[in-house]
């Protein structure tokens, strides 16, 4: 996966800014999706644990099945997405501080001395 950043030509220092806001934006988005994936986890346990209750004749009824299937069905969606939009977040954050490291490498350096 390509992952692009734009550039304004000029001071290094600024794009370095920008890339960590860039940065801590993508950690907020990656954290929301693990929270999202943990609770489509919890989703796909209650649906199957729901349908086992209704397998050995717990519960009954059409309601009951058509809830533990929507719970079942939307957990696995609400993990599917959110891990896949968790990698790419990776990935983007990955890139972005590859980037900003080879900016910090680029600038030229000044050596502090003594006053003395």
């Amino acid at each position: 996966m390509s992952v692009e950043f734009q550039l304004m030509d000029g001071d290094p220092h600024e794009a370095i800014r920008r890339l960590e806001a860039e940065i801590e934006t993508a950690a907020d988005v990656l954290e929301r999706c693990r929270k999202f994936i943990l609770a489509g986890k919890l989703s796909v346990v209650v649906g199957a644990l729901w349908l086992l209750a209704m397998i050995f004749g717990l519960l009954s009824g059409l309601g009951s099945l058509a809830g533990a299937t929507a719970a079942l069905l939307g957990g696995i969606v609400v993990f599917g997405s959110n891990t896949m939009t968790a990698r790419e977040t990776a990935a983007r954050i990955q890139a972005a501080e590859d980037l900003r490291r080879r900016l910090i490498d680029s600038v030229a350096r000044r050596t502090v001395t003594d006053a003395d």
